[in-house]
């Protein structure tokens, strides 16, 4: 297990592999002087970095430097959080989550010639988004982008057809279906959704959805998509419970069945990922917040190797809870 910038503080990262090289794209996290909360509002980010790197257990790690700063959003508010990174016909595309200037979280994009940006932000969100921790995923030449996250992320303002409750939101009785996050596929420029957005149904093992009050198996935030050996792994963080869970599919809809847990809870409040093959083997990137002290605003990279069992389940890695 590796620390891979332990000069700042970085969070939920996204990686992907371009020309040879895997790019580590995260939030980036400071003492902004915002009051803790159970909204988020002291994760008040304001730009983001990117970094690359050709050896994931020994090698440098490149700080490429700011490439997009909330300030040259032009319909930004604050509060610049999760974000992924795409590549299509030599452009690349950043997907984030900001709220607008109206408190409300949208996803943006920005696009780039080079994997490392700049990257210049589109004049206005993607219509019809809200929420949360984008993740972008390519299947046979589309590109499909899951999102949301509950409480601060603002998912349960909004119903199953992607409309928002006139109450300002709601959560289902603990013995309903849990809240589940969406994926659409995107447009052919990659700057829209092509369709409207989808719920992505997860299931245990006997059929049934998993129920709002399973903390421990529920989705809240973090939503990440690979493939192995043929099978779709949705992957996502409980929350408030702490656990890295996986579920899997025969395609990138779902439905999703539960199957276990990657990573258990480690020091700070979120638990957010990423899952890269690299050079024959397979990575889990996510953070934790020991180098601050357990400061949960304060979070920092790390790397370390993900095994799966000959049946494809995917070996449960041990968080340390001690700072």
């Amino acid at each position: 297990m590796r620390y891979l910038v332990p000069d700042d503080y970085m969070a939920d990262p996204a990686v992907h592999l371009f020309n040879g090289k895997l790019y580590i794209y995260p939030s980036h996290d400071w003492e902004s002087g915002v009051a803790e909360d159970d909204t988020g509002d002291h994760f008040n980010m304001k730009d983001y970095h990117v970094f690359s790197l050709d050896d994931v257990e020994n090698g440098k790690v490149a700080d490429h430097g700011v490439v997009l700063d909330v300030k040259d959003i032009p319909w930004a508010g604050r509060q610049l959080w999760d974000s992924d990174v795409a590549h299509k016909n030599g452009k690349y595309y950043l997907y984030f989550s900001l709220k607008d200037k109206n408190d409300i979280f949208r996803l943006g994009v920005a696009v780039a010639d080079r994997p490392e940006g700049p990257f210049k932000a589109q004049p206005d969100p993607i219509r019809g988004s809200f929420s949360i921790d984008p993740c972008v995923f390519e299947d046979n030449g589309s590109h499909y982008i899951y999102y949301g996250g509950l409480w601060g992320g603002q998912l349960q303002r909004y119903n199953l057809k992607n409309k928002a409750y006139e109450n300002g939101g709601t959560y289902p009785a603990n013995n309903e279906s849990a809240i589940p996050s969406r994926v659409a596929k995107l447009s052919g420029d990659m700057l829209q959704f092509a369709e409207e957005p989808r719920p992505v149904a997860l299931l245990d093992k006997g059929g049934s959805p998993i129920t709002a009050s399973d903390n421990n198996r529920r989705f809240f935030e973090a939503s990440w998509m690979h493939k192995y050996n043929g099978k779709y792994y949705f992957s996502y963080s409980t929350g408030d419970t702490h656990f890295l869970c996986y579920a899997t599919g025969d395609n990138p809809y779902g439905p999703f069945t539960y199957q276990g847990v990657i990573l258990t809870p480690v020091v700070g409040w979120t638990t957010h990922h990423c899952i890269t093959e690299y050079k024959g083997k397979w990575y889990l990137f996510h953070h934790d917040s020991v180098p601050s002290g357990g400061k949960t605003w304060l979070r920092s990279l790390k790397v370390t190797e993900l095994k799966y069992n000959n049946d494809g389940s995917i070996q449960t890695i041990e968080g340390s809870l001690k700072i």
